[in-house]
This record gives C-alpha cells, sequence and structure tokens, in this order.
C-alpha cells in the first residue's frame, strides 16, 4: 500500500467535487485571506512599504514585509494544469496582464483586498542536531533565512488555505548579498518535480506557473558541456525564472528553532510569546482537523508532536519507495507540515546504491538510505524547539519525551510497511527484502524497471525461474555472472512460493503497480527540456508534464521507448547530470 502522510495536505489525491471557475483576476483577489500576516507579528524595524532589499540582521517578528522584483518582459514557460483545476482558475488567468506580472515579481499589479506587499521569513539552521551561525554573514544567525523566496499571496479555494511563494523573486534582507534571482534550469527541475511527485502520491509543495525572462540574465558555475568534472568548471548565463510554488505553509522546523533559540536565550523580552505565536499558527495551518481547539494548548503541542513524527516518517517512506534522495535534508529544508520541501540538491536513484547522492555538496550522511536518519535528528529538533512552551508542564514534557523516544520504532515501522508493499507481501520479511536489496545493488539494477519488473512477475509466480530471471534481467546495467544468477533463482523461487502462498496473484501484482512507479525522474531526460525552453521551445517540458501526471501507467510507444529505458552509458559520471551543485 501507498504510505500516505496522515491527515489532509499536500501530495495526497483530491476527492472528486464541484469546482467554482475563477476566470479573472479581480475574482482571484477575492480569495485573498492573510492568516500569516494577520496573526503574526512582523519585524518591528522593516519598511512601512515592503522596500526592503539588502541583507541586516532581523532580531524579532515572525516575517519582513518585502516587496518582488519584477522580472522584465516576462514570458510564460509553463503552468500546472492539475492544480489550476484543483484551485478552480481558468488556464487562461496564465496570459492576463495582472497575473503574469504578479507571479513574475510585479506585486504592484495586485487589488483589493490583496496586501501591496509580500513576505520573508527568518529561520535557523541545523545539521545533524548540530546548530549552525557560520551562514549568516553577520554570524549571528539573525541574517538567515529566505533570501529569494518571498510569498505573495494567501488564500482560500474550494475550501482549502493555500500560500503562493515566488522562487528567485529578489532579494530580501536574507539575501545575504546574492542577486535573490533562479535560474531557469533550477526553476524548470523544481517545477516538473513536485508535480511529479504530487502525481507519485507523495506528500509535496505543488508549482503553479513558471515565468522566465530573455531580458534579464543570471550568471552562475556551471557544468561545461560533456564535463567529467565534480565541481562546476564554467561560468553560465541562463534566463532569470520565477516559478510559483505553492503549498498549505512554508513553515520549517528552522523557524520553530530560530524562535526557540531566542526563547532559551532570552534574546529579547517578547521571544517565549513569539515561539508560541508561531507553533499555534503551525498548528491552525497544518493541523487544526486533527487537533482539538478546545484542548489545553500544553496538549495541543503534544499532539502536534505526535502528529508530526507520522508525517514525517510516512513522508520519508515515500520518499524511499519513489527513490527520491532529498539530497540536503537540514532542519530548514524540512516542512513542519510534513511534505516535501525546497527542491534544490535532489535527485532519483537510477542505478539502484543506497549510498545515491547527487548533490556535491551533500555528502553520505544526506545520502538515499540515510534519510531515515537525518529525518529522526530533524524531528529531534523540532521536540527541542516545542520545549521552552512546556517548561512548567512536566507531565507535557515527559509525553514529549515519549513520543521522541518512539521516532526510531515509528519509522521502521513505515519502512517495513513500505518495503513489504514494494515485493507484494502481507507482512514484512526482514530477510527477504534484505536480500533483495543486496542482489540489486550487485547487479547494479536500475531501482524503478527492477521493482516494475517484479510487480509484472508477481502476475504469474508459478513461471519458470530462468524465465523470471530473464525478465529482471532487462534492469541490470552490467551482464550478470553465474554465482549472482544462482543467487537470484535462490530468491526468485522463495518470492514466487511467497506470493503464491498469499493467494490472488493478480490483485498482488496490481497492488505492487500502484506503488512501483513505471517510470521515475532521469536527469538526462530533464537536462535537454530545460536546454531547450531557454531558446523559447517548450516541447519536451510540456511532454514530460503530460509523462509525470500518470506515473504508475504503462507508457505507449514511442513515449515508453524514451522514458523506460536504462541510463545510457555517456550519462554516467557526467557533470549536471550524474552530480551537480546547487548552482541556481
Amino acid at each position: 500500500m501507498v504510505v500516505f502522510a496522515s491527515g489532509p495536505g499536500p501530495g495526497k489525491p483530491s476527492p472528486e467535487k464541484p469546482v467554482t471557475t475563477t476566470t479573472s483576476f479581480a475574482e482571484f483577489a477575492q480569495r485573498a485571506d492573510y492568516s500569516l500576516l494577520d496573526s503574526l507579528r512582523a519585524d518591528p524595524q522593516a519598511s512601512g512599504d515592503g522596500n526592503d532589499h539588502r541583507p541586516r540582521q532581523v532580531f524579532s517578528g515572525h516575517y519582513v514585509p518585502v516587496t518582488p522584483t519584477p522580472m522584465p518582459a516576462a514570458e510564460a514557460v509553463a503552468h500546472s494544469r492539475t492544480l489550476f483545476h484543483e484551485l478552480g482558475l481558468s488556464e487562461e488567468l496564465v496570459h492576463d496582464d495582472r497575473f503574469r506580472r504578479l507571479f513574475s515579481g510585479d506585486i504592484s499589479a495586485s487589488l483589493e483586498p490583496m496586501r501591496p506587499f509580500g513576505w520573508a521569513t527568518g529561520y535557523a539552521l541545523s545539521i545533524y542536531g548540530t546548530e549552525y551561525i557560520q551562514q549568516c554573514p553577520f554570524g549571528t544567525g539573525n541574517g538567515y533565512g529566505d533570501g529569494r523566496a518571498i510569498s505573495v499571496f494567501e488564500g482560500l479555494f474550494n475550501g482549502r488555505r493555500w500560500e503562493m511563494q515566488l522562487k528567485g523573486g529578489g532579494p530580501t534582507p536574507y539575501c545575504r548579498g546574492a542577486d535573490g534571482r533562479a535560474v531557469l534550469r533550477s526553476s524548470v527541475r523544481e517545477f516538473l518535480a513536485q508535480e511529479f511527485m504530487h502525481a507519485l502520491g507523495v506528500p509535496t509543495s505543488r508549482s503553479l506557473t513558471l515565468y522566465m525572462s530573455r531580458a534579464e540574465s543570471v550568471r552562475r558555475p556551471w557544468y561545461a558541456p560533456n564535463s567529467r568534472s565534480f565541481d562546476p568548471d564554467i561560468l553560465v548565463d541562463n534566463p532569470a525564472a520565477i516559478t510559483t510554488r505553492v503549498a498549505p505553509s512554508f513553515l520549517r522546523v528552522g523557524q520553530l528553532e530560530l524562535f526557540a533559540r531566542r526563547a532559551r536565550s532570552q534574546a529579547h523580552p517578547e521571544a517565549l510569546s513569539e515561539l508560541q505565536l508561531i507553533v499555534a499558527h503551525l498548528i491552525e495551518r497544518n493541523y487544526r482537523p486533527e487537533i482539538d481547539p478546545a484542548l489545553a494548548f500544553s496538549e495541543q503541542v503534544v499532539e502536534l508532536a505526535r502528529l508530526f513524527r507520522g508525517r514525517l516518517t510516512a513522508l520519508v517512506a515515500n520518499w524511499m519507495r519513489v527513490g527520491y534522495c532529498q539530497g540536503n535534508f537540514n532542519s530548514d529544508n524540512c516542512a513542519a507540515g510534513g511534505y516535501t520541501l525546497d527542491y534544490g540538491p535532489f535527485g532519483f536513484c537510477e542505478l539502484f546504491d543506497p549510498r545515491f547522492q547527487p548533490w556535491t555538496g551533500g555528502g553520505e550522511h544526506f545520502c538515499f538510505f540515510n534519510q531515515p536518519a537525518a529525518a529522526e535528528v530533524n524531528y529531534g529538533m523540532f521536540v527541542k524547539s516545542l520545549r521552552p512552551l512546556l517548561e512548567q508542564n512536566t507531565d507535557a514534557l515527559t509525553q514529549l519525551e515519549g513520543i521522541q523516544d518512539g521516532f526510531a520504532g515509528a519509522m521502521a515501522q513505515a519502512l517495513e510497511t513500505m518495503w513489504a508493499g514494494k515485493v507484494g507481501l502481507s507482512r514484512y520479511d526482514a530477510e527477504l527484502v534484505q536480500e533483495l536489496l543486496q542482489l540489486l545493488a550487485s547487479s547494479r539494477a536500475d531501482y524503478t524497471i527492477a521493482f516494475r519488473q517484479l510487480a509484472e512477475l508477481a502476475a504469474h509466480p508459478a513461471a519458470a525461474i530462468p524465465e523470471q530471471l530473464s525478465a529482471l534481467k532487462q534492469s541490470f546495467y552490467l551482464p550478470s555472472s553465474e554465482e549472482l544468477d544462482g543467487e537470484w533463482s535462490r530468491w526468485l523461487e522463495r518470492w514466487s512460493a511467497a506470493i503464491t502462498a498469499q493467494g490472488k496473484p493478480l490483485a498482488t501484482s496490481a497492488a505492487m503497480r500502484a506503488v512501483n512507479p513505471a517510470i521515475t525522474w532521469r536527469e538526462w531526460l530533464i537536462a535537454p527540456a530545460y536546454e531547450q525552453a531557454a531558446g523559447g521551445d517548450t516541447t519536451a517540458l510540456q511532454e514530460l508534464q503530460a509523462v509525470f501526471l500518470n506515473p504508475y501507467s504503462e507508457l505507449p510507444e514511442p513515449l515508453a521507448a524514451r522514458y523506460d529505458r536504462l541510463k545510457p552509458r555517456e550519462f554516467f559520471q557526467a557533470g549536471g547530470i550524474s552530480h551537480y551543485s546547487c548552482s541556481s
């Protein structure tokens, strides 16, 4: 079965219900409802008009009002038809002048009751439980936050609250001296990845629109054609781009961490109050249907910890299920609502390797199979951030500690359920699963193709073992050996017997196909899309959008020949394809 996050949230299939269509920008504006601006505190040192674009320290407040920087001569590159439909937005809005202006950085296009400014938030950074302030240009942690991500709208659509944020919207006080822009390359990747993950059933932020400018270019380090360099080896001019990402909120573990640090150090008289306000806001934005508002606040905080543990463990199990590697799973990249956030140094595992890590700055500590450990540390920072609110309540603290102590067990249970589903077993068999993973690694197998082949084989478990092995070898990147063939044959015999013993092999096969995608993200197919889009040709990008809509369905020819195949040899060790920096 698919391991979904508990409760409503991004990545869960939307129920079919009547959708109210918004056809004009004036109607769009009427959806505005700014819970964050209305319930949290602005930086008291902020400018009144949002003209606040230079790096500076922000000592208090939950957000800084800031206006995005308009991108000149913006052109529509892509939009998500799926999300437009879910929000009840007419697709014609993509080309509406005010809509285009707003989502390419010109907030002067806003109409009442919209606010004439956006907002950026500060947060803290911890890596594997170690608190860092070195990334802050002031050495204090007061300059770290949304450097180029600016929220410009929050509103209600068909009964659900969504926040819309411009990635690449220009500098904020947290920009640390950078230009606040994003390049088209990374914007295409984020746009496609968010909607692909949603189609995979993985809780995630979403993509609304993608605009680019030929009149503004951004220079970043990147890789020369056919480069085999580990680090970028040239500077490349890219068209500037802004992608609009959408989520119920963009609250991160790192935000709670920032206010908890200030509360513990008594950084200012309102520090503890600000921590309580942002935790209450998190509950309201992301957990209210599951947390009774009649409960005492301390009880709500304990329940928050319990629910977030469930969402986070389910999320990471989903990542492992589809082969996703976050690459940089710090506390500031961990959404407190329990869904995938920040598609920068991410990748999808093709050739199976538990140590898969596409980001050159990531290291093994954030590799594919270390994500559960990284999640546990982030969860520890989350719990640590809640503790100052419960210092006077020993019973609540004891419950909180118990929930934290149970993280490893909850994570193990989520992973066992996920692995059992991927191999078609009604209950987890540790020996069978671990042997399979070792065989996949030894055979240099493609993660997606191998599990999809197993799903097909499950329909006919009585088939001859040599025939099963022959089918499975379609996922191998290297020729097998006689010794490996023997190990595979013995494993297939045991697995086939287990599938047969369960009965209903056709139902088992269908269940496996529902959790093992037919296709995956392959960077060597994404790169041509963003390269062609830079020249104005979005054909490949649109094809990827269509292919990613139904990742569990078999592709028709000739799409299958293009997207359902092994990674060509020339793309191994290719800079910008097999590995890449976060030069976005």
